[in-house]
């Protein structure tokens, strides 16, 4: 097998593995797992609870590969809300504000939607052959 095509399926393993790392996220708001919800679990439709469903749902999508490219600029877009929003106020560094995950995510979630799902994907699978 050629490096050239090992990149599908490296990217399908980028985004698996970002995917199962961003669910983590949701479940922790919504389910207050694991570790339980700092503060406790969010009212229903507030801010952290609306970010607890996209995180999951859209984890979700992009687990599969399902809508990637449009949920992946959702996601990204999350990411940078959440960023502006939450840890820049507490410093300019991302080290210090806690902000690092958000930024690695949001430029993740970016690249998946000018890359797309890769291999492994309800995308691929139902692409149509080029005729």
């Amino acid at each position: 097998m050629t490096p050239a095509e090992c990149i599908p399926r490296a990217l399908a393993v980028l985004r698996i593995v970002t995917a199962m790392l961003f669910i983590v996220h949701g479940t922790q708001k919504l389910f207050g797992f694991p570790g339980g919800a700092e503060g406790g679990l969010p009212s229903a439709f507030s801010l952290f609870w609306i970010g607890g469903v996209i995180e999951f749902v859209g984890g979700l999508l992009v687990l599969v590969g399902l809508f990637t490219r449009p949920v992946a600029f959702v996601l990204a877009g999350e990411m940078a809300f959440a960023y502006w929003l939450f840890h820049a106020p507490k410093s300019f560094y991302p080290l210090l504000n806690d902000g690092d995950s958000a930024v690695l995510f949001c430029f993740v979630f970016l690249y998946l939607v000018f890359a797309g799902a890769g291999a492994w994907s309800l995308d691929a699978a139902r692409e149509t052959p080029d005729r």
